[in-house]
């Protein structure tokens, strides 16, 4: 897949797992167009883990499904980025 199309599938994914995912997520466009990229391989990978039972570094097509993969990958990013940079109240 060429760059313009994961440049848009990213934002794309982003923009939805962002407005699905509860709370604030801070970050601008760029920001949005990253979270939908890492989504997509992170949907991808999983996609071919489950489905074949090995692991690699896949990622969807700008297709109807691909969206929804992205999507699924970027809500699991958004929680582990929340995860990493939660402040501990002392």
């Amino acid at each position: 897949m060429n760059i313009i199309a994961w440049i848009v599938l990213g934002l794309i994914a982003g923009a939805i797992a962002k407005a699905i995912y509860p709370g604030h997520q801070g970050g601008g466009i760029l920001a949005t167009i990253i979270l939908g990229v890492i989504g997509a391989f992170v949907g991808g990978s999983l996609g071919v883990f489950f489905s074949t039972g090995n692991f690699a570094l896949a990622a969807p097509a700008l297709s109807i499904p691909g969206i929804v993969v992205a999507v699924l990958g970027a809500i699991v990013a958004i929680f582990l980025w929340n995860l990493m940079n939660r402040s501990s109240a002392i």
